[in-house]
């Protein structure tokens, strides 16, 4: 059999930083198109890498039947739309985090997954993360006895990416802090706590510091080529919640933006035999008793580039049918999780989730 040939539609940071290196570096894939609306991006993509054909109408990838599979980097606006098209065009779908703006998007994405049968997976990719996974294996062999509640901390001082751009629009992007970075948090708590049923929301998202964009200060910014001073600022940059799910509750803090010049990236695990703080993208510690004594202990493990581990499990699942964890029907239970956080910020009421 020849090479899987795939193409990459929407040729921004991620795309770059993330699915077309994996996709090189993986021996069965062959990167046939580059596709984004602005021709130049993909046009520097087929110069940059030496491979494929830069188009601007993604329906031209869609058109070609030698096309498997194609990966979703858009902004979030283009998700539902352009993967619901590509399954029912019978291609595989790797769609970037999050699914979708709104939880409605998320639910067509699902129900076009089922009727074309081909593979939709978002782009959860800590769910390929080494040590998010030796972190689950410790949670669900028991030996932290019962999880009870997780706390969750994303807070930056000063890290709101492409200010007036696509990130911070929120009828492209769907929200701000909570759907940008909150959707990886949520995503492992959930993943690691067995995709318990949410059953209850209450949470609060602020738009503050950012929304006076020409007077907002800081060192460095993700996107910064897409920022617009003169654009949009509507989204959060700041939120916190607390959540009762059918397993542990669940309380988070976070923000793209605030006035403590301290950054917290890690969540909580917290047991009834023990406990675990997992840094983000990092290592864990585990702390328990033994002898009569406290103990704490950080696990060693090999480890593997996620994002590489994500693409290469894609290509595989392609040709097996396998449903990997970041199937969209696992993932839509942290889709409707954002969008009743949203929904109790704007009514200013607790979600009951049937």
């Amino acid at each position: 059999m020849g090479k899987m040939k795939i193409a990459i539609i929407g040729c921004g940071t991620i795309a770059n930083n993330a699915h077309i290196p994996s996709y090189l570096n993986n021996p069965d894939v062959e990167i046939k198109y580059f596709c984004d609306i602005i021709l130049s991006k993909a046009e520097k993509c087929v110069e940059k890498y030496g491979c494929g054909t830069a188009v601007e109408d993604y329906h031209v990838v869609l058109n070609d039947p030698e096309i498997e599979a194609v990966s979703v980097c858009t902004p979030n606006k283009m998700h539902s739309t352009i993967s619901i098209d590509a399954l029912h065009a019978g291609k595989n779908v790797l769609c970037e985090k999050p699914a979708a703006r709104i939880y409605s998007e998320a639910l067509a994405m699902q129900e076009a997954q089922h009727e074309s049968g081909k593979v939709l997976n978002i782009g959860v990719v800590n769910r390929f993360n080494a040590a998010v996974n030796r972190l689950r294996e410790i949670i669900q062999s028991g030996e932290l006895g019962e999880i009870y509640h997780v706390y969750v901390s994303f807070r930056a001082q000063r890290s709101i990416p492409g200010l007036g751009g696509a990130f911070t629009t929120k009828s492209i992007s769907g929200g701000g802090v909570l759907i940008d970075w909150g959707v990886h948090y949520l995503d492992i708590v959930m993943y690691c706590t067995g995709d318990p049923t949410p059953k209850t929301v209450s949470a609060k998202a602020y738009c503050k510091l950012g929304a006076d964009m020409k007077n907002y200060v800081y060192e460095g910014m993700w996107a910064e080529d897409t920022k617009d001073l003169n654009g949009t600022y509507d989204v959060d940059d700041f939120v916190t919640g607390f959540i009762r799910t059918s397993g542990p509750t669940i309380t988070l803090n976070g923000a793209w933006a605030q006035n403590i010049g301290v950054s917290e990236s890690y969540i909580d695990f917290i047991g009834t035999k023990g406990g675990v703080r997992l840094n983000y993208g990092s290592d864990f510690t585990v702390y328990t008793t033994s002898c009569g004594s406290l103990v704490s202990f950080k696990p060693k493990y090999k480890d593997f580039p996620h994002f590489q581990k994500e693409i290469n499990r894609f290509v595989e699942c392609c040709k097996t049918g396998e449903k990997l964890p970041s199937h969209i029907d696992t993932v839509i239970k942290t889709a409707r999780l954002m969008q009743a956080m949203y929904d109790s910020s704007e009514q200013d009421k607790e979600i009951v989730l049937d």
